[in-house]
């Protein structure tokens, strides 16, 4: 399907052009994307022809090789023809966020001017329905609409060629902004020549083949989605079926329901969406997921019990275990970092959670000695580095490499890993210890492969344990009158200085006392202390990133100030 790694390097034009010769392309499907031919097929030879003119057209404004495109819009064709011809120019394409919420639209407007002026975008591309939102300043770049450079706008340069540029391997194709869970969105650099590394790397670790049918909702100005399922696709040719993230969320059936229709092959989600289609399932008849192989669950952790939920709900539509894949990535790897089997389907190591904690050593606990659930962590086993990286545990204050089943920081280094943030070099220099990438990510080893368990600056250290958020979270998630997946735990200072834990959750009940006293017991369950606080929220005002993560970081500031939204 694609150069192997070890093979001679192809650059993304090349490849871009050579997939526009295949039979393939998008079907948009869903009423955001295709609202008036659901199914809609277009070829990628089609985008192809199309995202030359893109091409021109930017030119003809005098954008040349190097510069930096932002682009503000939903998900569309004509957003993925625009992405398409930013990189035949030479351009690198920054795609912004969207506002998740209308309530948040001030802070919406002021992160995305923070982005445009910080990645140096020498235009901004948006869509109609957004350009009453965001006005220029003299302090911003030119701002067009995304249609004013598009094949038939009167804008449009007529009689002009694309004039593709020499191949510079360095040259940057994807300014990414991370999604600030943990602290301020910063740009990832991807040149040309890691993004092709991690497309190589991720097609040969999941075994993709020309045969694949892709199908994503993910939204396009995250990794998952611009990476993952929209540039190995369109750069290798095979199959791709687009929705819109808003379609998906308004009503999760669909997603299930478009595997079905089009005989998906492979698809991903981060952990929230699994249980949406789980629930959805609940309530869905004649569906085929036979063809689905590859069912990828990354982005936010794992949940075991949402795994075998899903599992559960979809295997009477012809779904296999099998095709399980829970993996990890990040944005400073492209995308893809460290992948399963394709096949094997999800294995976990079940551990002591008191000896996890305490001493941070993995210790095997078979669920069945367990005297109580809570005692045994299942964590799921996430594989081995894709082709070209490579990986260690070391001790995060020393930097000593660890011994399997001991807990510490995942460091990474190969191919696939960014030159650094654009414009930070502070943050590059902390990104980097001797050669190697600081994920910030709490893990160790098994058996060679990777088990992450949390975020370091997350950890909760309540009497002389380092108690990972994700568990209070997840048992807490379960309990009636609670959200799911909108739970955040996290840790302020209490009596004599001694860290405590807060727990915040949106509520879909009039029995407050109830569920307040429900969480609370719960939480002393998983960490041995009661919490300090049990918050209870309104549905839908939790602080998450731009992909949908929770962010404990401005939860607790809002906690502090007295700021949230309380039920």
């Amino acid at each position: 399907m694609s150069a192997s790694v070890g093979s001679s390097y192809v650059g993304i034009v090349d490849r871009i052009v050579a997939a526009a010769d295949r039979p393939t392309g998008i079907r948009f499907v869903g009423p955001s994307v295709a609202p008036n031919a659901p199914g809609m097929f277009v070829p990628w030879g089609e985008i192809h022809d199309e995202a030359r003119v893109v091409g021109a057209a930017l030119q003809a404004r005098g954008l040349v090789p190097g510069d930096h495109v932002a682009i503000l819009g939903p998900t569309s064709r004509q957003l993925i023809t625009i992405i398409q011809g930013c990189w035949l120019a030479g351009l690198a394409s920054m795609v912004l966020p969207l506002p998740m919420r209308m309530g948040s639209l001030e802070a919406f407007i002021e992160s995305t001017r923070a982005r445009i002026r910080h990645g140096e975008a020498k235009l901004v591309l948006i869509d109609e329905l957004l350009a009453a939102f965001y006005e220029r300043t003299d302090l911003d770049p030119p701002i067009e609409l995304m249609a004013s450079v598009m094949p038939g706008s009167s804008s449009a340069p007529s009689g002009e060629r694309l004039e593709i540029p020499a191949h510079d391997p360095e040259r940057l194709v994807i300014l990414q902004y991370t999604s600030g869970s943990t602290s301020e969105p910063k740009g990832v650099m991807i040149p040309d020549r890691v993004l092709a590394a991690n497309i190589d790397a991720s097609c040969a670790a999941a075994e993709l083949d020309e045969s694949e049918v892709m199908v994503s909702w993910l939204p396009l100005y995250h990794d998952m989605g611009l990476v993952g399922f929209l540039s190995i696709p369109m750069t290798n040719g095979c199959q791709l079926v687009q929705a819109a993230p808003q379609d998906f969320l308004a009503k999760p059936g669909n997603w299930m329901q478009w595997i079905s229709d089009w005989a998906g092959t492979a698809t991903a989600g981060p952990n929230f969406s699994w249980v949406l289609a789980t629930r959805a399932l609940g309530r869905a008849t004649g569906l085929d997921l036979s063809r689905l192989t590859l069912a990828l669950s990354g982005a936010e952790p794992v949940d075991p019990q949402a795994v075998e939920a899903f599992v559960a709900a979809a295997e009477p539509f012809g779904f296999k275990a099998g095709s399980v894949f829970p993996a990890f990535g990040m944005a400073e790897l492209a995308i893809g970092g460290v992948f399963p089997p394709r096949g094997r389907g999800m294995v976990c190591d079940s551990v002591d959670r008191v000896v996890l904690e305490r001493d941070r050593v993995a210790k095997p606990l078979d669920v069945a000695d367990a005297v109580e659930e809570l005692e045994v962590r299942r964590i799921p086993r996430l594989g081995r580095p894709v082709p070209g990286l490579e990986m260690k545990v070391v001790d995060v204050a020393s930097r000593e490499e660890l011994p399997e089943r001991h807990v510490g920081e995942l460091l990474l280094r190969g191919t696939s890993v960014t030159p650094g943030y654009y414009k930070r070099p502070d943050a590059t220099a902390a990104l980097f210890y001797d050669g190697w990438l600081c994920t910030g990510d709490l893990a160790y080893t098994v058996e060679g492969e990777l088990v992450l368990c949390g975020r370091i600056k997350d950890v909760i250290i309540v009497g002389g344990r380092n108690v990972f958020p994700e568990d209070i979270e997840r048992a807490c998630g379960t309990l009636d009158g609670v959200r799911a997946g909108n739970v955040i735990a996290f840790g302020v200072e209490g009596y004599k200085g001694k860290e405590s834990v807060v727990v915040v959750a949106e509520v879909r009940t009039d029995d407050s006392p109830s569920v307040r006293e429900a969480l609370h017991h719960r939480t002393l369950e998983v960490c041995g202390l009661p919490p300090r606080d049990v918050m209870l929220v309104k549905p839908g005002t939790l602080p998450k990133t731009s992909s949908g993560k929770l962010q404990r970081a401005k939860c607790r500031e809002l906690y502090l100030l007295e700021s949230l939204e309380l039920a």
